[in-house]
Parts: C-alpha cells; sequence; structure tokens
C-alpha cells in the first residue's frame, strides 16, 4: 500500500486512473478510470494466497473505493478469462448487480459459469469482438485481439475527451499460435499514428530479453513425455489453459489414450470451450471419471487441476494420498504443464517432492520445455513502445521489479523518465492534455475472502468476526516423526464458540487418529499435517456444531 495522500477533486475533462490491484503482485488485477463523474473498469480478478494467509481462500482488489460510487460504474470491461483478471467479479457484482460487463465470447461463458455458482442473477453480460467499437457513457472502449495463453484475449483502446489508453491486458506476440489468432500489431500501429497518450503495457515478463517461445515449440517436449509413460500419466494445468488442453487432447488420440478430466473447474471451463467451439475433442476420446477403472493404466491421461500446488487441487490431493480415485505410485508420470505464479514456489515444490516420494516420474519447466510464457518478453515490449511512440506510459500486471523493468525499456525507447509512471496499487494518476502525473493515492489494502466472510482481516476485522460471525479454532499438536506419533496435544482453543472448550474431546480424538494415520502412511511435513488437521477439525465442527470457524493448526515436528 502506498503511503496515503488524498487525490484533488477531479476536474472536469481529466481522466483519472486508479490501479485496484495488479501493481506489485501478480494476481488481483483492476483499474479503475474516471471521467466526468461516470466510471469503467478494467478486469476484476483474483490474487491466490500464500503461505502467510493461513484461512484465507481468496484476496480481492481494493473494491471498497468504489463504496458510495457503485451507481457512477457505467462498465466493466474484461481482457480475458483467467481467474486474476475475473474471479473476483462476483464480489464486485454481489454490491451491484447490473453493472453492464464487456468481454469476449469465451471470457464471459467461464464468468457467467461462476456467477450461477455464486447464485448471482439478473447480471449483464455483453460480448465482444476484436474490431468493435462500442461506446458506453463518456468511454468509447475499441477492442483489439491479443495472443495470450487462453484463447479470445483483447486488448482494450480507451478513448476520452482527456485522451487515448491502450491497455494490452496480458499478451504475447506469438507468431506461431496454435489457434492462428495473432497479436494485432497494426491495430496498435494504427492507434500510434492516432496518438497513444497512455500505454499500460503487460509487465510480467520484462525481465526476460528477447522473444517469448511459440507454443508449438512444446508439442515435441509433450511428445516425449508420452512416448516414455508407461504407466498412468497426468497432466496438470491451469483449468483455463485452452490451448495446453488441446495438445494434450491430440497427443493422446496419436498414442491411443482415452482422456479424463479431474478437477471442477477443469471440467466446468473445458465443457464450456468445447461447447463454444474453441476445444475440438476427437470423438470417442473423453471418458468420465468413474469409468477410470475400465481402463489400464497405459490407456489413459488425466489432465488435471492443481499445477500451483493449491491445497485443496485435485494433483495435491492425489500428492497426500487423499484423493478418492486416483493413486500414483513408480512407473506412473506426472506433468506439470503451467509457469510458477511468483509466490506459489514452496507449495509447488512440496507436490513434486511427495508425487516424488511416491515413486513418480515428475516433468516440469525446470526439467523439460513443457510450458511456455504467454506473456510478452522485453523484445516485444521494445517492439509495442516503438510501433506506439506513447506519450506517457504506466507499467501494468507484475511484481515491482517487473513493473521497474518495464518502465527501463520504455525509457530505452526514447521515453522522459517523467514519462514513464511506475505505479503502486492504490495511487491515483490524472491524464489531461497529454500529460499523465501521479496526484495522490488511496488505501488498495487487500480485501481477504474465508469463505463466507469478506473484509480486511486486520485485527478489529478479526475480533469482530471470532465474537460475532462464525467463530476461531487454533490446534497445536507436537509430533515425533521418526517414531510417528504425537508427543504433545493436540490442544484446542476456541474463540467466538458459545460452546466450552471441553466439547472439543471428540474433535481432539479425530485429529490424533487422522495425523498418526497420516504418519504411518508416509506423510513427514509441517504443511500436510497442518492440512490433516484443518480437515480433521472442520469436518467435525461442520458436522457437531453446524459452523464453519476460522482453523489454524500449527504442527511442530520433532
Amino acid at each position: 500500500m502506498t503511503d496515503a495522500k488524498t487525490p484533488p477533486k477531479l476536474a472536469p475533462g481529466t481522466l483519472r486512473i486508479v490501479p485496484l490491484g495488479g501493481l506489485g503482485d501478480v494476481g488481483r488485477n483492476m483499474t479503475a478510470f474516471e471521467i466526468d463523474g461516470q466510471i469503467a473498469l478494467v478486469d476484476c480478478g483474483v490474487l491466490f494466497p500464500e503461505d502467510h494467509h493461513p484461512g484465507v481462500d481468496l484476496i480481492l482488489p481494493a473494491l471498497d473505493y468504489l463504496d458510495g460510487r457503485l451507481d457512477d460504474v457505467v462498465a466493466l470491461v474484461l481482457t480475458h478469462g483467467h481467474e486474476d483478471h475475473i474471479g473476483a467479479v462476483p464480489y464486485l457484482l454481489k454490491r451491484r448487480a447490473d453493472i453492464p460487463v464487456f468481454g469476449s465470447k469465451l471470457t464471459l461463458a467461464f464468468l457467467a459459469a461462476k456467477l450461477r455458482e455464486h447464485r448471482i442473477r439478473n447480471f449483464n453480460l455483453d460480448a465482444v469482438e476484436e474490431g468493435e467499437i462500442l461506446e458506453v457513457g463518456n468511454f468509447e472502449f475499441e477492442f483489439l485481439a491479443v495472443n495470450h495463453s487462453i484463447p479470445d484475449a483483447l486488448a482494450v483502446a480507451i478513448r476520452t475527451s482527456a485522451g487515448l489508453v491502450l491497455h494490452t491486458g496480458d499478451f504475447k506476440m506469438d507468431q506461431l499460435p496454435l489457434d492462428g489468432r495473432i497479436t494485432d500489431l497494426r491495430g496498435f500501429a494504427r492507434l500510434g499514428e492516432e496518438g497513444v497518450d497512455l500505454f499500460m503495457a503487460d509487465s510480467t515478463n520484462a525481465e526476460v530479453p528477447g522473444f517469448t517461445t511459440p507454443e508449438i515449440d512444446v508439442e515435441p517436449a509433450i511428445a516425449r513425455v508420452f512416448d516414455a509413460a508407461g504407466g498412468k500419466l497426468i497432466v496438470a494445468c491451469f483449468a483455463s489453459h485452452v490451448h495446453r488442453v488441446q495438445q494434450v487432447m491430440n497427443m493422446a488420440a496419436k498414442h491411443g489414450r482415452k482422456v479424463v478430466y479431474v478437477g471442477r473447474s477443469m471440467v466446468r471451463n473445458m465443457s464450456t470451450a468445447r461447447d463454444l467451439g474453441y476445444l475440438k475433442v476427437p470423438a470417442g476420446s473423453l471418458i468420465e471419471l468413474k469409468d477410470i477403472d475400465k481402463y489400464a493404466d497405459n490407456e489413459v491421461v488425466i489432465i488435471s487441476t492443481g499445477s500451483q500446488g493449491e491445497p485443496m487441487a485435485a494433483l495435491s490431493r492425489i500428492a497426500n494420498k487423499e484423493h478418492p480415485v486416483i493413486e500414483v505410485g513408480p512407473g506412473d508420470t506426472v506433468l506439470l504443464a503451467s509457469s510458477l505464479i511468483p509466490g506459489n514456489e514452496n507449495s509447488v515444490y512440496r507436490v513434486v517432492n511427495g508425487l516424488s516420494k511416491l515413486g513418480a516420474n515428475v516433468v516440469h519447466k525446470g526439467n523439460a520445455l513443457v510450458h511456455v510464457s504467454g506473456h510478452a518478453s522485453a523484445g516485444e515490449l521494445l517492439y509495442c513502445y516503438n510501433i506506439l511512440k506513447p506519450k506517457n506510459a504506466m507499467p501494468v500486471h507484475g511484481e515491482v521489479r517487473h513493473l521497474i523493468a518495464n518502465g527501463k525499456l520504455a525509457e530505452k525507447t526514447g521515453m522522459k523518465p517523467e514519462r514513464v509512471i511506475v505505479a503502486a496499487d492504490g495511487d491515483v494518476i490524472d491524464l489531461k492534455a497529454g500529460k499523465a502525473r501521479k496526484v495522490g493515492s488511496i488505501d488498495a489494502s487487500y480485501i481477504f475472502v474465508d469463505g463466507s466472510f469478506v473484509g480486511d482481516i486486520s485485527d478489529s476485522i478479526m475480533d469482530r468476526r471470532i465474537l460475532g460471525e462464525e467463530g476461531f479454532i487454533s490446534v497445536i499438536t507436537v509430533v515425533d516423526l521418526h517414531n510417528r506419533s504425537i508427543v504433545s496435544g493436540p490442544e484446542i482453543q476456541a474463540r467466538g464458540l458459545a460452546e466450552d472448550d471441553s466439547v472439543f474431546k471428540d474433535a481432539k480424538k479425530r485429529v490424533a487418529d487422522a495425523l498418526t494415520d497420516a504418519m504411518r502412511d508416509g506423510v513427514d511435513d509441517s504443511h500436510r499435517l497442518q492440512q490433516v488437521t484443518r480437515r480433521a477439525v472442520g469436518q467435525w465442527v461442520s458436522k457437531s456444531l453446524r459452523r464453519r470457524p476460522m482453523i489454524v493448526p500449527v504442527v511442530v515436528t520433532t
């Protein structure tokens, strides 16, 4: 969060840009644009929690900035369908359901399924295509095709009386894309001739020299994995990476393997992509998970969620020997066909180690070319700056180091340093008469989602939640991994629950039994044992007390 400095009242004819997320993190991308009393939003995504966010499910952009201004929002524009760009839309529409939402056909299909899961009705989704120009209130939007690791991605040019802004969304310049849809550089050049007052470019790969490797270059490595796999083959990737799933589908057909999806989001998204024609499924190649036992291990490929080590995703459950259907062992192969989102390293390597310990051969980006990035590298960004010759630049999407690197690229092409704004979430930038400048900042703190609770989990909010809503349970256990036994505990302490702590006698036994069984099954790290603890307590509390408290497990190993 930046140091608070109250921005001045917005002058007529001035465009105000406020990043509400996505600057400093790889996630929760969202930007507000305001002119003459009307607000347009670009993207509304989530950030996934790290190990130091116990009990947190999701992190939202600074939606509170819109408090009291929701009726001024005339549009939400979505650049593409990844979770870090659309995952927070349900939480925005719960505040005002009829905000007009614009995006490509696939993006809105992914979003519609998500809104139905959140039981949001009467939403207003309008599909747009590249080349389309749309006037909404004080804004004119022009949509341009860009290439990314998901079909139907768009950049958006925003025209107002204060000037022209080009926001790339996430993009790269793959010249041999699997779907034949390249980034519209001719459109970029045309906008450059018109005059771009502010260029907001994806920074994720700004530190990487050269050009991003084409997606097609991944296929030989995937083919080698299929050729070498003698047993089960599990491919883990993002549930929205239609291109990667298509490559695996094609390779499975060549090798005579049936395909089964594992993970709710994978099933949902790939069904949607198939229905809309973005995913081509060879006839007879897709089977249900319940039918997997009808086939030999070498006759099936499993496409799974969990490539980022998410604790409750399918791959983590498989690695922890907790999946109800799928097990892995010697002779099996697991392919992690995805990038590593910064902050997820520990979680991913924890899953890799768990799978390796079970005897599986784990293939990942670190030991084979099984994934390429969906983001433009430095050479591509330089190309864009030279085409556009923008008057001002404001790097977006990335950690601080990525934003700084992107800004330095802009300067290399001749932009004056004072025209390059390396902003942080909450910074307020005003654009007028061809000049952009920072004029203040607002609070853009994290908003946490923990189950049904949404808010800033500060001490005061936590106390209110503990005492007035679902409650809080801590569980402390000391275990001896060598003897696979419990040394002390489990000790359970509760706050915000009406029941006396003595009511947890049965829960303590359940935790002790679950931990002992897990250690006997070879679980030997505190993180996984904490997952076991949280699950055991959560199931007991849900069934016995009909509550869903925050559970903070601590397992000390000796």
